[in-house]
């Protein structure tokens, strides 16, 4: 599972973005229901209904209620505030998928607007916060990539992109975990090419993460057991060059020392002249 530790930084980041919260929570879905139906109100009423539900951590139902405010009152000042108000509402209530389109909803009619960069961080915190741990799909790990770069190429002086770099850092490590994790597992089966592909992918796409002395490792275990011990050498060299004082270069050593490099072969004699 991807680590936690950057994440109660963001959640001050959006808590600051849109208004102070109380400290007491209620989830009342019946109250939800009543707050929701379509009953003709004022733009200021529903704004601050669901402006106190937020600050009671009702998020669903704040989030419900900030849509009301768009529905009811689409071209007022306030729907569009509204908008990123459900966004984040619903991000806070980890309904992630409802967030995003919010979040992308505001973007599409509101593309320029001063609170854009705050909306892409929205999308990719989403995505960051449904990321599995190594043995599952990483398909929304790579969103979780994708978008956080979007953020730091558009907004890259914003406080939201300072937090994207570092959560990038964890997601290509989390990603360079994955390629680790399958590796092993063809390596337990013996399809060492498949291996070596793995491995490889972590050295030439995630060589800056935790994970590249192990690789390097298991790239000199696989080219042995391939046959191939030269380029196992090679393998143990660069850990050695980079990575000298871990286990992984031990063992990596140790392995190679087991594996002496064939001696040339003899050039062959020369043909004796012709009589």
């Amino acid at each position: 599972m991807l680590s936690r530790k950057a994440r109660p930084f963001a959640a001050a980041l959006a808590v600051a973005m849109v208004v102070p919260l109380a400290a007491c929570a209620n989830n009342n879905a019946k109250r939800t229901r009543a707050d929701t139906q379509y009953v003709a109100r004022d733009v200021n009423t529903l704004y601050l209904l669901a402006k106190d539900r937020l600050d009671k951590r009702d998020y669903a139902a704040a989030a419900a209620v900030f849509d009301e405010v768009e529905r009811q009152h689409p071209y007022s000042v306030w729907a569009r505030r509204a908008q990123l108000m459900s966004a984040f509402s619903y991000y806070a209530a980890r309904d992630y998928t409802k967030s995003i389109d919010s979040a992308r909803r505001f973007l599409s009619i509101h593309p320029g607007n001063k609170d854009a960069p705050y909306a892409y961080y929205l999308i990719a915190l989403s995505y960051y916060e449904q990321i599995e741990d190594v043995t599952r799909d990483q398909t929304t790990t790579k969103q979780a990539l994708d978008s956080l770069g979007e953020l730091i190429r558009r907004y890259p002086n914003t406080r939201y992109a300072a937090d994207a770099r570092l959560k990038v850092d964890l997601v290509r490590d989390h990603l360079a975990g994955k390629e680790m994790d399958v590796g092993r597992f063809y390596q337990r089966r013996g399809q060492w090419l498949a291996a070596v592909m793995r491995f490889r992918s972590v050295i030439d796409d995630y060589q800056t993460t935790s994970h590249t002395p192990e690789a390097l490792m298991r790239l000199t275990e696989s080219y042995l057991a391939l046959g191939v011990p030269e380029e196992a050498r090679k393998a143990a060299a660069v850990l050695g060059a980079n990575y000298p004082n871990t286990k992984w270069y031990e063992r990596a050593y140790s392995l190679v020392q087991k594996h002496p490099a064939a001696a040339p072969a003899a050039a062959p004699a020369a043909a004796a002249p012709a009589a």
